[in-house]
Formats: structure tokens, C-alpha cells, sequence
């Protein structure tokens, strides 16, 4: 495959500024949500109503940038209407893609918008080509975002055997489990990020400054302390600080970023559609940052694959907004396989 071909630059955008930043800066695609659980960042203050996403559409589509709905949490019996009218709303305002993981809500799509293009998402936790071309075959699947476990040797071959295309995660947060398959936050909250679209229920937080300094806790599990002066992300259940023996730290997972940028000639020679930044959470200006450097070295790539080098600033700049201040090649980097 030649590393100078198209690849997408998929942004995330959690309000109209962020989608407009993204625009701005060179996103070939943005993905956003609606303000409920049909996304799996359902985050107060966050994400589109109606109104805002037809202006998102327009600012987008306007300037030649795509706009794809995250529909991504799995529907419950009593409230699968919210779903549905979710995406005959993506039907009618005119989004270019549904990224579903639900394999009913795909085939009410298949059959109630068959002009709707559908994108797995990787929610959907598929990991081979075989569950992939499933989705191709059975609901019309245009694309697939593979989760975060895979070495480049198994994404390789994903791409390889894929009847469809491939979106491959480049920047963000990690989660040190497989995405779609998640239960931690129901086994402390009763509720699951693939259900209510959040990992950590705003309902469920709470904030308590102590002597020994300011405390968070999830249903009354404390997750962390922090001293003063100290910054304080919002809480995961995967990323507190535990007590474990005589030590107090990150026993499940420490914070830190994906950053697969110096490996992007690769991810495109193997065939690779889009490269996918996390972060519909995150602020204005982490959009900005992540798109302008990503849009600089996709845009080198294509020009000279062969002298491509990942340039100390773009990496600078990333550890800058990267979660923890440090980043990782993940599992695409695995030195014993």
C-alpha cells in the first residue's frame, strides 16, 4: 500500500466550539454526541442538541468536513425509542455517518435509512476480520474503529482480511480495558458506561476537601486523594489511586495517552482509512492542538512517506495535553511478539 494515499483525520468535538476548532484546524471528519445516553460521553455541558448539531453540520459541511454521530451505547427494552429517534434524526439533519454499536440499532438503520452510512464503532469490540465483515455483510457496515488492544501486526491482518474500512485510534486517552467490555463502573455504581454512556455518573461523584486533603469518591468508594496544589482529573474507577499493602498508587491503571504518531507510516502502508482521536471530553483547545499537529504530520507523511520523522515539536506539543503528561505506543508496540 503506498503511504502517500488519503487518510482521514477523524476529531472528536463535545460542543460547537470544539467542532469548529477541529474544522478550523484541519480535520477531515468530526464525530459528536447527543445530550443523553445514546453516546458513550455523556458528560453535563456537553455535547449537541438539535440545533447545535445542524449549525455544527452546516459550519462543517460549509468548509468540506464531514460530521459523524457517536450513537454508540447499547439500547435498554424500555427506552429503545430514544435510540431510534436519534438516528432518524442523523437521517434527516443529513450526517454523513452513524457510528453504532448495537447490532439492533444497525439493522433498524439497514432497513429505516438504507442511505444512512454506518460505521462500527469500537464499542462494538470487534477485534477480527471475521466479527468485522459480520457487520459488512449483515447490516451494510461502511467502516470499522478497532479498539485500542491490537499490535500492528494484528491490525495488519485486520486490514488485510476486512471487507470494509479500517479506523485505527492515533491519539487519547487509553483504558486499560477493551473497549465495549467494561463493568467496573456497574459493579460499583449499578450503572454501565454501554448503558447510560458514562463510566463515572456525574450523580455518583463525589468531591469532599478533608485535612488530609481533597478527596473524590464514586457511590462512597474513595479513588483518590489529591494534595494541595495537585491537579485532579475527573474519576475512574480504572485510574484511582489504591492502597495496596504498604504503597498507595495507580494499582489498575496509571493516566496516559495514547500517541501512535511516529509510527503513522506504517498504520497508512498498511492500509489504514482514518486515524481516530479521542477526546469529545476534552477542551476547546486540546482539539485544536491535537488536530493542527496531527493535520502537519499526516499532510508530511503523504508527502515524503519514505523521510517522515515524527519532529520533536509535534511530540512536544502532544505530551502537552496528553493525560498524565505521558504518552504510549499501547499495544501496537510489542517488542516480545
Amino acid at each position: 500500500m503506498n503511504a502517500s494515499r488519503r487518510v482521514d483525520l477523524v476529531c472528536p468535538a463535545g460542543t460547537l466550539p470544539a467542532l469548529k476548532a477541529a474544522v478550523d484546524h484541519g480535520a477531515d471528519s468530526v464525530y459528536i454526541g447527543l445530550k443523553n445516553e445514546t453516546n458513550a460521553r455523556n458528560f453535563a455541558g456537553l455535547n449537541f442538541d438539535a440545533k447545535a448539531a445542524a449549525d455544527g453540520l452546516r459550519y462543517a459541511h460549509a468548509r468540506g468536513v464531514k460530521v459523524l454521530l457517536a450513537l454508540n451505547t447499547y439500547p435498554q427494552p424500555a427506552a429503545f425509542s430514544r435510540w431510534t429517534t436519534a438516528l432518524d434524526l442523523a437521517a434527516h439533519l443529513g450526517f454523513d455517518a452513524v457510528i453504532l454499536a448495537d447490532p439492533g440499532l444497525m439493522r433498524y438503520a439497514s432497513e429505516r435509512h438504507p442511505a444512512l452510512r454506518l460505521h462500527l464503532s469500537v464499542q462494538g469490540s470487534a477485534t477480527t476480520h471475521e466479527a468485522i465483515n459480520f457487520y459488512v455483510r449483515r447490516f451494510g457496515v461502511r467502516r470499522a474503529v478497532l479498539p485500542r488492544v491490537l499490535s500492528l501486526a494484528q491490525v495488519e491482518h485486520v486490514v488485510r482480511n476486512a471487507e470494509c474500512e479500517i479506523e485505527s485510534f492515533g491519539f487519547g486517552s487509553l483504558c486499560v480495558m477493551v473497549e465495549g467490555r467494561c463493568a467496573l463502573s456497574s459493579y460499583t455504581t449499578g450503572e454501565g458506561p454501554n448503558t447510560v454512556g458514562v463510566c463515572s455518573p456525574a450523580k455518583a461523584v463525589r468531591w469532599e476537601t478533608t485535612p488530609r486533603g481533597l478527596e473524590v469518591r464514586l457511590n462512597g468508594v474513595l479513588l483518590d486523594r489529591y494534595a494541595d496544589g495537585e491537579s485532579a482529573g475527573y474519576p475512574t474507577l480504572c485510574k484511582g489511586r489504591f492502597a495496596v499493602g504498604d504503597a498507595t498508587y495507580y494499582a489498575i491503571e496509571e493516566p496516559t495517552s495514547l500517541n501512535t504518531l511516529e509510527i503513522l507510516p506504517q498504520l497508512v502502508r498498511m492500509g489504514i482509512a482514518a486515524i481516530k482521536i479521542e477526546g469529545r471530553q476534552r477542551s476547546v483547545a486540546y482539539v485544536a492542538t491535537v488536530t493542527r499537529v496531527w493535520r502537519a504530520a499526516i499532510d508530511a507523511c503523504r508527502t515524503d512517506p519514505d523521510r517522515f520523522v515524527a519532529r520533536d515539536a509535534w511530540m512536544h506539543e502532544l505530551a502537552g495535553v496528553s493525560e498524565g503528561r505521558q504518552t504510549t505506543l499501547g499495544a501496537y508496540h510489542r517488542p516480545w511478539k
